[in-house]
């Protein structure tokens, strides 16, 4: 080989080592009130999960992961926005007369917006919750190129909707629904035609087979397994599936049967969106992530208990509670290649820390000021993971909780009250949240207590009560 031969030979590896790689597919798959112990890959004996516990053995497991809060909206806002619950903008489910409690401001800088910026083109298949359709906060307004699903919560709670919306436009369904409450589209079928899960999950193929030779964002946010409160309401019982499929024979009530069917329907959803990507040739290019948005329900009616599956695993309380029962969440990443297969971790994350990982992979800027710490160096090997100090939540149905999760160990608890004493908790030894040790370790309590005070400011919307200040 000539002198030049060589030159050009070296100068070419060198150029194709500078080039950056490529950017990563992501999707993240929500569930809607799973809890921590409803998929067999964190202990559920009862409800098969068999895709989800293969996308754990093939990629990592996180057993200390945390949503934004204890119900939909809030959780959401702080999934999109990269900030905990003392900053993020909508801290609760502010209902029918207060929306724009409910709503993304105009100038929000959403994930979506950040993925969309770095050549991304971003999607949100399913429910979105944080602004109606003629405000700022449509997701149309907040970064996504393209949304399909619910734009309403309580309209989402219908799993046999009459209609959806395909970006700013209804798109009509054969379902004949009552109407239940004032919320248009809320209510329960009478004519079951199209479930919404399934469609999500055809819609979900239909955008990835458009836009699979381009960096592609999908936020795939089920309505499974929430149940109907409206059709509970007025029926008794809001579980809602087609059938019961391997459930039909167990000696269970109506109610359990319909929950696991649902969870195992949704599984069966997720399987086949594996398997298309494989097929596609487009695995080892995404990364996908499954999460719950909350801890699991008790919402189905009557009949359904979520203590009969163990739905919160080992630890105490369940959706509306900050015992972790109700923040808690299974958290799995799958990316072949890349993230190691049977890996877990006991990191401790948040929803918020998705603005910061998603941005890194994708090579975005995320805006400063954030409760957000990329879990790249924990999913990917490569440098080393930088901890939370603390963690922090509030919630604001039947008064105003607050909770605090310190080094990842020591968890603050204050409920109803913001004046009210606080708890402690030992995660390490004590996961169920069962002994308070507030008396034996005064510094800590003091410590937690200052961050309740410290680690928040009020919005327009969510303040903290005068005399607590």
């Amino acid at each position: 080989m000539t002198p030049r031969a060589i030159f050009l030979f070296f100068a070419g590896i060198v150029c194709a080592s500078a080039q950056p790689a490529t950017k990563p597919n992501i999707i993240f798959i929500l569930a809607d009130d799973l809890g921590y112990g409803e998929v067999g890959a964190y202990g559920q004996k009862q409800i098969r999960t068999p895709h989800l516990d293969r996308m754990a053995a093939e990629g990592m497991r996180f057993t200390q992961f945390y949503a934004g809060n204890t119900v939909c909206a809030p959780s959401r806002s702080v999934l999109m926005t990269g900030q905990h619950m003392g900053h993020t903008t909508v801290r609760g489910n502010a209902g029918k007369g207060n929306h724009a409690a409910q709503t993304l401001r105009a100038d929000e800088v959403t994930v979506a917006r950040v993925l969309h910026d770095t050549g991304y083109t971003t999607g949100l298949v399913g429910k979105w919750g944080l602004g109606e359709a003629d405000s700022v906060g449509a997701p149309w307004k907040q970064g996504f190129d393209y949304f399909y699903g619910f734009i309403n919560q309580t309209h989402a709670h219908n799993h046999y909707p009459d209609f959806l919306w395909r970006n700013d436009t209804i798109v009509k369904l054969p379902n004949e629904v009552k109407p239940v409450g004032e919320v248009p589209g809320a209510g329960y079928a009478t004519k079951r035609v199209s479930y919404a899960s399934d469609l999500f999950f055809e819609e979900t193929r239909a955008f990835v087979e458009k836009n699979k030779t381009r960096p592609f964002f999908l936020f795939l946010a089920l309505t499974t397994p929430h149940g109907n409160n409206e059709r509970s309401r007025e029926l008794g019982e809001g579980n809602e599936v087609p059938e019961h499929t391997v459930y039909a024979d167990r000696a269970w009530n109506e109610s359990q049967k319909n929950h696991a069917a649902m969870i195992t329907r949704m599984d069966e959803g997720i399987g086949a969106v594996m398997k298309f990507l494989r097929d596609e040739k487009l695995e080892e290019n995404t990364l996908v992530m499954f999460s719950s948005d909350n801890g699991p329900h008790r919402e189905g009616g009557p009949n359904y208990a979520p203590e009969f599956f163990e739905a919160s695993g080992p630890h105490r309380g369940i959706k509306r509670d900050l015992w972790d029962g109700g923040i808690r969440v299974p958290f799995l990443a799958r990316w072949p290649g890349k993230i190691p297969a049977w890996a877990v971790s006991g990191h401790v994350g948040y929803f918020g820390d998705l603005m910061a990982t998603w941005a890194e992979l994708a090579g975005g800027k995320p805006p400063v000021k954030l409760d957000s710490i990329s879990l790249v160096p924990t999913l990917l090997g490569r440098g080393e993971q930088r901890r939370h100090e603390y963690l922090y939540w509030e919630f604001y149905e039947q008064g105003m909780s607050q909770a605090v999760l310190i080094d990842g160990r020591w968890k603050g608890l204050r409920l109803k009250k913001p004046t009210a004493p606080v708890a402690l908790y030992d995660l390490t030894t004590d996961p169920g949240e069962r002994e308070d040790v507030a008396a034996k370790q005064p510094a800590l309590v003091a410590r937690a207590t200052e961050l309740m005070r410290t680690a928040r400011v009020d919005n327009e919307y969510w303040k903290m009560p005068v005399a607590a200040k």
